[in-house]
């Protein structure tokens, strides 16, 4: 491992722009890769909150991502979630590269979100609702405007400072911008029933608005839980979605927005319409009502941004212009 190759935050973000990030994942899910074949991630319970392990594999490649969650980091002026990816030869397994483990995940969560977008929502769909404030948060209005023209957003989070730079940041974008205190609840209700597009991007772990407010055919996508008890959906929205998953094994031992209504009887695990490769492939119909996709993070989405990213970067690459 002597002089193995560290791309920084910096350098992943460079090489792969999120607008790359979305289509090398479409090309691996086109080219067959199968998400029901990824391993389930040990998750290990340490004194200071939670230790992960997500290894994938294909012909090309193997990699691991070592994340580490403790929540009273954030009182310690350090990052709730830390996190390195290593990289290997597929043939030889032999160390390729590590990367920033955390700027992975802030890179492929939200283009995983987008690709569901592209594939699911209605095309004219405008004003986007993000929920949270944190880097999910913009890199989904950064994802989700490569795939739909977002004509404005409101930023919906618990630290309404934190909220009204976040809608800063996409004015500075050039994209109109509000934000809301979570606990305004006559404005946060009027923003989720007049949204196309709605992003839950928090660690909550209730039901972050009631579903009934939101219309037939806005999209909500939710990807900020992946315990079987913690939810960002109500049952009633879940129940009245066309809902699609990453990938049906790992929601139904992750995604409590799936779980809790199967629990309380509102659904049945029948009820979720597809998985990501199959919304892909044009498989999944879509009905009428709203449009869910539920996603936990999943370790084959962090070898394929992992691998275009190295090859970016062994090509000599710069990132300009891709």
């Amino acid at each position: 491992m002597t002089d193995l190759p560290y791309l920084d935050a910096a350098t992943v973000e460079r090489l792969v722009p999120m607008g790359r990030a979305v289509r090398v994942l479409e090309d691996a899910l086109r080219a067959g890769l199968d998400p029901e074949d990824t391993p389930q991630r040990p998750v290990v319970t340490v004194p200071a909150g939670q230790l992960l392990l997500m290894p994938a594999a294909t012909a090309r490649y193997v990699g691991v991502k070592a994340v580490s969650i403790a929540p009273a980091n954030p009182e310690r002026g350090l990052p709730r979630i830390q996190g390195t990816y290593l990289l290997l030869d597929g043939a030889t397994l032999a160390p390729l590269a590590a990367l920033d483990g955390i700027a992975l995940t802030s890179l492929r969560t939200p283009a995983v979100s987008a690709l569901a977008v592209r594939h699911l929502a209605r095309p004219e769909g405008g004003r986007l609702l993000v929920f949270g404030s944190g880097p999910q948060a913009w890199g989904h209005v950064l994802a989700l405007r490569e795939v739909r023209p977002v004509t404005g957003v409101t930023v919906v989070g618990r630290d309404p400072a934190r909220a009204a730079a976040l809608a800063e940041r996409c004015r500075a974008a050039g994209l109109p911008a509000r934000a809301h205190g979570q606990e305004e609840s006559a404005a946060v209700a009027a923003a989720v029933a007049e949204a196309d597009l709605i992003a839950c991007c928090t660690t909550a772990r209730e039901p972050l608005f009631p579903g009934k407010l939101a219309r037939d055919g806005v999209t909500v996508v939710a990807v900020g839980s992946h315990e079987p008890d913690a939810r960002e959906l109500d049952g009633d929205l879940v129940a009245r979605a066309t809902v699609v998953v990453e990938a049906r094994t790992a929601a139904l031992e992750e995604a409590g927005d799936v779980i809790v209504p199967i629990r309380h009887g509102t659904i049945t695990s029948g009820h979720l319409a597809g998985d990501l490769a199959e919304l892909v492939a044009g498989a999944v119909p879509v009905g009428t009502g709203p449009r869910v996709f539920k996603s936990t993070g999943m370790a084959w989405e962090d070898l394929v941004v992992a691998a275009a990213a190295y090859e970016a970067w062994a090509g000599g690459e710069t990132g300009e212009g891709a």
